[in-house]
């Protein structure tokens, strides 16, 4: 094993030392901003006037994938728009 590759390992084993404690908060942080994210996408259809529906429109293919995740982590049983059954 030459110096390089040993080097390598201690700054992976230091990376995933350090990471690990904070996993979880990452998980959780990311998956917020992704709601956010869907809610913005989503609010014009929702009832919520948004100024950038216009710019928005064209990511609604997109999101449609997560759509039944998005609202059941949201507490909705059924999907709250009438033109979307995913339930």
């Amino acid at each position: 094993m030459s110096l390089w590759e040993k080097l390598r390992q201690v700054n992976d084993t230091l990376t995933e030392y350090y990471a690990a404690p904070y996993r979880a908060a990452f998980v959780k942080a990311r998956q917020q901003e992704d709601d956010l994210f869907m809610l913005l996408v989503l609010s014009e259809a929702l009832g919520v006037p948004n100024p950038a529906s216009y710019y928005t429109l064209e990511l609604l293919p997109i999101v449609y994938e997560d759509f039944h995740d998005w609202h059941r982590r949201m507490g909705m049983e059924h999907s709250p728009l009438d033109n979307i059954s995913c339930c």
